[in-house]
């Protein structure tokens, strides 16, 4: 037999190569298509103080301090972060300077810290440690007169003292301490006209000090002191060079101080002649030289200085309005700015202090009216090509956002409010709906086509800079990620944020952009007056999409005070729109709040509030609820922890209630306590199990075979404790001093289920519960390094179930109902290991079925978020492993737990000053989203045990058709080669046999007739006229 044709073999090979090749090089990487579809945005929170570059060559910046403890550089084009820098909490910002138009200075923990920053690129250039009194209102202050010493002193004073501090390297060239008793120095100023330092301080309540300063040396050359009349409240402005005004104690009169004559004289002014429909709180504020303002939360007055004779109102504004300091023009006039609430506008004013009743620029800008009032203003003036001034003006909002207005306009926006969220919850987006109009197919196909038309220019290189920026703006809408209706995965959600304004901000996770903001106007902060704080944020209806209409809601808590007997407030919003359905002010305090897993026939979930009375108030108010809670109160239980009396507490539900006419108001009954002895233990922390997380199974199953039950109960706690010498920093303790206690108790009766104490361990403690087993995060002494904890908790009352003949006949406890009131048998498994790391949140992933293996999340001391496989905590590790512990995936003891570099969920960003990780779960199992929050904002999807349930984002669903048609081809190409070599091989083999029967003799057509149930009658027929008509019998075959 022939060997078969090779040549169009290697030519089908070699196809099959060249277009998997070039199918390779024609697949697009996208932004989402390297595993993780993340994205990460930086904030730097409400700014508190701004400077700006005055330098009129290189990058226009703008310098803030912000209240979240940052320093940042920004572009005054763009509003982008040049670069920052993330204080520590421990040591809090206070001023902020610039000094030689290249140094930006920084004071802070109280003025002992004294920083110098590279302007350009934010590099620390020298630091400078100062001692003064602990509790004080530090003062920096730049001196501009350079005739003085060869580079700017910086003036520092705190308490009563004073120090003068080289700009360039950060020496201290002197210092001075007064020795007047409880002196705290409120001004310091520079005399223009001569190498004088002015130092203005209250002693006690009522005794003003003035000192004259040498500039050079810091000698005191005159010390001046008087009593005023009555005390002061400590709120003292500079009224002009030689002009103090002081607000009594009863924030009544003002008093005029006048210092530069070489001796104190003052005038007092009573405020009602000033303002007389003046009511609530004010504060003063230094406008310019011989101008101050008086601020109240609906009003405010500028008033002008007639030497000390007195103050008179120069004009008035009726609006909210916020007042910049005031920027020198010319060398002896100044500018400052007014910017004030007309209606759904701001109205920015300019005016000179030559001329506070005229204006130099009045312009209307239009904001969104939910970023609340003005409350700061920073001006800065620019020139004009024509050489006159224009003006434009940093302002922070009362939703801590921040905006830049020029010629009339919002140049850009900041939303900073971001970087202070305080809860976190989610909503499912609107489904897609299937039927669509004409209309919208028409608009379809026209949008279509134009993105086409688009997309050619711009692959012809023809498209200009909007038609580009058309082209990107239809890549980002067509994006799948990034669509408003949910997808079949359900990674499309709304991270629903509440900050500490008070304002609500819903996310889109496809790429972080903002949906909708409403800043409610029952937390909106008084300047001046009581401070609302926003509590909680929880989902409120959640209606199925298929039966229901309704949109999904979300219900805001707060209170309207920082007591703990404040009112408390509700708002509850539309998921969807931002839109506020109903809001109230609530009858009484909120100190608890507890959320329930039943629904009424609206599907609105139930809420209990407890107040300090220890009364539960039931939400919402409906008789449909009302009868749904009644059912379920006696198996309601729960519990309060007091860390300050240092006391856990458990609690019922009873019926009656004080509030008489209030049925959904239900009274509480103590049921335990448990009183940690002071002297010996503090409570650090106390953990329970997330309300929604889903667990897959009850049972697990070890190596030999052996089944294992879990403890699950919604009711377990998790305490620890850590001894009163302990409970500061790290090292505040010696090893004999310090203990950790761990508890696991049950809720419902108060019964410690298992107790275990670490001795030489401190705080600061973090811990997560989930299942059946709690892991915590400590420090220890003894080895100086952090250690984590694993526990485990099994039900050995279900040991019995193991028997197969009890599962046939019924007879096992697998469906008895478990009850805290029966003393459980439990078995308790435990293990610490070493940690590298400090930590500053831990979460644990959370899944839809509970199914996929999970993983610790844990945030770093380096802002950095790792994935854990809680495999590393399993209790039963062992440093030889058996085959059978090894078939069931335990991995052998270490001492430590292993850093793995590319287990970091945030990859090379850092979430500064991260404060929470939140777990979301997917429809698909084996995915779940993860939401970090600090500062910065970072969200990613993360696969614990890879993505078993589906193919992965970079997958080629091109090449995998076009591998499937090639391999079609190339099966029915081969069939028919396949056929016709069939073919010739029969052939060649009924040659040959006929003319081994023409050689031999035979009829052919007995053979014929003979081979007629094998072979064809027509090759027969075919073969006998062949052998009949030539002769040469090896040619026909």
């Amino acid at each position: 037999m022939a060997a078969p044709p090779r040549r169009p073999l290697l030519i089908l090979l070699a196809g099959l190569l060249l277009v998997a090749s070039l199918a390779t090089l024609a697949e697009a990487i996208y932004e989402d298509q390297v595993g993780l579809a993340d994205w990460h945005q930086k904030y730097i929170g409400k700014v508190k103080q701004a400077v700006y570059h005055s330098q009129k060559s290189g990058r226009r910046r703008v310098v803030v301090l912000t209240e979240e403890n940052v320093i940042s550089s920004l572009d005054l084009r763009s509003g982008d972060i040049f670069w920052r820098h993330i204080i520590d909490k421990n040591d809090p910002l206070d001023q902020l300077s610039l000094s030689f138009g290249k140094y930006v200075l920084t004071l802070s923990s109280g003025g002992t810290i004294l920083r110098a920053w590279n302007l350009p690129d934010g590099q620390m250039i020298w630091e400078t440690n100062l001692q003064t009194s602990t509790a004080s209102d530090p003062q920096l202050h730049v001196m501009p007169n350079s005739k003085v010493a060869k580079d700017n002193l910086v003036l520092v004073s705190a308490g009563r003292w004073i120090y003068a501090v080289s700009s360039i390297d950060g020496s201290i060239s002197w210092e001075k301490e007064f020795s007047l008793d409880g002196l705290e120095i409120k001004q310091v100023l520079q005399s223009p006209e001569n190498d004088i330092v002015y130092a203005v301080g209250i002693a006690g309540s009522s005794k003003l000090a003035l000192y004259h300063l040498s500039t050079k040396t810091g000698e005191v050359l005159k010390d001046i002191q008087e009593s005023l009349p009555g005390e002061l409240s400590g709120e003292i402005v500079l009224g002009s060079d030689d002009v103090l005004v002081a607000l009594n104690k009863a924030r009544s009169s003002l008093f005029l101080i006048e210092f530069n004559s070489g001796r104190i004289s003052y005038n007092k002014v009573h405020v009602s002649d000033l303002v007389q429909d003046l009511s609530g709180t004010f504060k003063l504020q230094s406008v310019s030289n011989g101008v101050i303002a008086l601020q109240t939360p609906s009003t405010v007055s500028l008033l002008k200085l007639k030497d000390t004779d007195g103050l008179e109102v120069v004009q008035r504004f009726d609006q909210p309005a916020a007042l910049s300091d005031a920027l020198t023009i010319a060398e002896k006039d100044e500018a400052f700015a007014v910017v004030r609430h007309v209606g759904s506008q701001i109205e920015f004013i300019v005016k000179f202090t030559s001329d506070v009743s005229g204006e130099i620029i009045r312009e209307k800008v239009i904001i969104d009216q939910h970023r609340g009032n003005v409350e700061k203003v920073f001006l800065n003036s620019y020139i004009r090509t024509d050489k006159s001034h224009g003006f434009r003006a940093l302002v922070v909002m009362e939703d801590h956002s921040l905006l830049l207005i020029q010629q009339g306009e919002v140049v850009w926006s900041r939303e900073d409010g971001l970087a202070s969220i305080v809860d976190v919850t989610t909503s499912e987006l609107p489904v897609e709906k299937d039927g669509v109009s004409v209309a919208d197919v028409e608009h379809n196909l026209f949008e279509w086509l134009k993105g086409h038309m688009l997309k050619l220019k711009g692959t012809l290189m023809l498209a200009n800079a909007d038609e580009v920026a058309a082209i990107q703006a239809l890549r980002l809408k067509s994006s799948e990620k990034n669509k408003m209706t949910r997808d079949h995965n359900g990674f499309r959600k709304l991270l629903i944020v509440l900050t500490k304004a008070g304002k609500v901000i819903a996310l889109h996770t496809g790429d972080g952009r903002i949906i909708w903001s409403n800043l409610l106007p029952s937390l909106r902060a008084s300047r001046f007056g009581v401070m609302p704080s926003a509590l909680r944020i929880y989902q409120w209806q959640v209606p199925h999409h298929s039966v229901m209409r309704e949109n999904p809601s979300v219900l805001v808590v707060g209170k309207s005070g920082a007591e703990s007997s404040a009112p408390g407030v509700f708002s509850i919003l539309d998921s969807y729109s931002g839109e506020e359905l109903n809001a109230m002010r609530l009858d009484h305090s909120v100190v608890q709040i507890i959320p329930l897993t039943l629904k009424d026939l609206s599907e609105q979930r139930l809420h209990l509030i407890v107040d300090s009375n220890s009364n539960a108030h039931l939400y919402p108010k409906s008789p449909d609820a009302l009868d749904v809670f009644l059912n379920e109160m006696p198996n309601l239980y729960f519990y309060s922890v007091d860390i300050l009396a240092n006391v856990i507490r458990g609690y019922s539900l009873q019926k009656s209630c004080d509030i008489e006419g209030d049925e959904y108001c239900f009274s509480t009954k103590e049921l335990w306590s448990i009183i940690f002895p002071s002297d010996s233990e503090r409570i650090a922390i106390s953990e329970t199990r997330k309300m929604n997380e889903v667990v897959h199974t009850q049972a697990k199953t070890i190596g030999d075979h052996d089944v294992m039950y879990k403890y699950l109960s919604k009711n377990l706690v998790f305490v620890a404790t850590v001894s009163p010498k302990a409970a500061g920093d790290i090292g505040s303790a010696l090893p004999e001093e310090a203990s950790l206690v761990a508890y696991l108790i049950d809720a419902v009766t108060g019964r410690i289920l298992h107790r275990v104490t670490h001795h030489g361990a401190q705080g600061p403690v973090h811990a997560v519960l989930s299942e059946n087993w709690v892991v915590y995060h400590y420090f220890n002494l003894r080895a100086h390094r952090f250690e984590m904890a694993v526990i485990e908790i099994y039900d050995q009352s279900r040991a019995d179930n193991k028997d197969v003949m009890k599962l046939i006949l019924g007879k096992h406890n697998l469906s008895a109902p478990i009850t805290s009131f029966a003393r459980p048998e439990v078995v308790v498994k435990s293990q610490s290991y070493f940690f590298t790391h400090s930590v500053k949140a831990m979460a644990v992933t959370q899944t839809a079925k509970g199914i996929t293996s999970k993983q610790l999340l844990i945030g770093t001391i380096s802002d950095q978020v790792l994935a854990l496989d809680k495999r590393f905590l399993d209790p039963r590790r062992s440093a030889n492993p058996t085959q059978q512990e090894k078939e069931e995936g335990i991995i052998p003891l270490t001492d430590s737990l292993p850093i793995i570099p590319q287990s970091f969920v945030t990859h090379s960003h850092q979430v500064e000053a991260l404060r929470g990780i939140v777990s979301i779960p997917a429809k698909l199992e084996s995915t779940t989203l993860v939401f970090t929050y600090g500062v910065d904002l970072f969200y990613t999807q993360l696969a614990p045990s890879r993505t078993y349930d589906s193919l992965t984002d970079e997958f080629s669903y091109a090449l995998l058709l076009i591998t499937i048609a090639v391999l079609v081809a190339a099966i029915i190409v081969t069939w028919i080669w396949s056929e016709k070599k069939e073919l010739r091989d029969k052939w060649s083999l009924i040659g040959k046999a006929t003319c081994a029967i023409i050689n031999s003799g035979h009829d052919m057509k007995k053979l014929a007739r003979a081979q007629m149930v094998h072979m064809d009658w027509l090759i027969m027929c075919k073969i006998y006229h062949c052998s009949q008509t030539l002769v040469d019998c090896s040619y026909c075959c």
